[in-house]
């Protein structure tokens, strides 16, 4: 089975094909992040007008590289959110312009759902498991029992990890994506500034509290005019979020009889949480997707199309719609 995946929630364009809930046969990725830098963010009407650039661009591409043409696909999976709305409508659109054009059924298939199942990708799934979500908008631990059966054990109840990266990043003058900067500066510094430990409810998460300590340190060490170390000040930072992602992943996995272990989302990618969960869980079934499948892309979208198809059977018609908030 061909899925053709498409991939618009933010800011980069994506499109991909694989086969067979497996194989990725392209997966063309079209990033803005060069745009955006200047402003310290995604900013929705840029994102928006380069989607309209790039859509149609990365559909040819991406067949183009697989060696397919349209009669080649079975099935289309597009996000469906949540994400920004601009962004979503016009892949949503891209998508149902093509499975209508060739008479190809389509589905909507949720964005987290996507980054999940970037772990198919790499290994097969074994059920029960347990998936940490770590992004710039979401920071979940999501029980699974079977392939698209999600129980959400905790959440953020303020900001999301990937948030308070791109919070401390700017207040330390690091450029823009702040997760990569603090990553990198990182192993340049010493864990040497105090940082609160996050005390939470459950199997939830909190990083407002962290984010807030760092930037009233960094704007007290200015006033007094003292000098910032700020590749130890990342090290600090980063070493508390991690810890406590950790600390919560470790405290599930324990409560639940799970035989995965398995990350997924933007910050997926970052080192030292790779490191702690492979020192962690590695001696057991544990699956962290490719660098190239952590962030925004079709593949990921494809493979989770193909799964969401094969447990539902049911796909939507021409009133599929995008939602900027969508539960899993």
């Amino acid at each position: 089975m061909i899925v053709l995946g498409v991939e618009s929630s933010c800011d980069e364009t994506s499109v991909s094909l694989s086969r067979d809930g497996k194989t990725i046969l392209s997966n063309v990725v079209l990033s803005q992040i060069d745009l955006h830098k200047a402003f310290g963010g995604v900013v929705p009407e840029i994102a928006s007008r380069e989607h309209i650039k790039g859509i149609t661009v990365v559909f040819e591409q991406a067949l183009k590289e697989a060696k397919l043409t349209p009669s080649d696909v079975d099935l289309v999976a597009v996000t469906q959110g949540p994400g920004l709305i601009g962004s979503l409508l016009i892949g949503i659109n891209a998508a149902k312009a093509f499975a209508f054009a060739n008479d190809i059924p389509i589905i909507g298939v949720h964005h987290i759902a996507g980054h999940i199942y970037a772990n198919q990708i790499a290994s097969d799934m074994v059920f029960p498991l347990l998936c940490l979500v770590v992004s710039g908008g979401h920071t979940e631990l999501i029980l699974m029992r079977d392939h698209f059966h999600f129980e959400k054990l905790g959440e953020t109840k303020d900001d999301a990890i990937g948030e308070a990266y791109d919070k401390v990043a700017r207040v330390l003058g690091l450029p823009y994506p702040g997760g990569p900067a603090i990553d990198r500066i990182s192993d340049q510094g010493q864990s040497s500034y105090p940082m609160p430990q996050i005390q939470v409810e459950g199997f939830n998460f909190s990083y407002s509290g962290l984010k807030s300590h760092v930037i009233n340190l960094v704007n007290t060490l200015r006033m007094k005019k003292e000098p910032i170390d700020v590749a130890s000040m990342a090290k600090s930072f980063q070493e508390a979020a991690v810890a406590h992602v950790m600390d919560k992943s470790i405290q599930a996995f324990n409560a639940y009889d799970v035989k995965m272990f398995m990350i997924a989302g933007g910050v997926a990618a970052n080192r030292l949480l790779r490191q702690n969960v492979e020192k962690t869980f590695g001696d057991g079934l544990l699956s962290i997707p490719a660098f190239k499948y952590c962030t925004d892309n079709a593949a990921m979208m494809s493979i989770a199309g193909y799964y969401q198809y094969q447990k539902q059977k049911d796909t939507a018609t021409m009133a599929l719609n995008g939602y900027s908030r969508l539960n899993l």
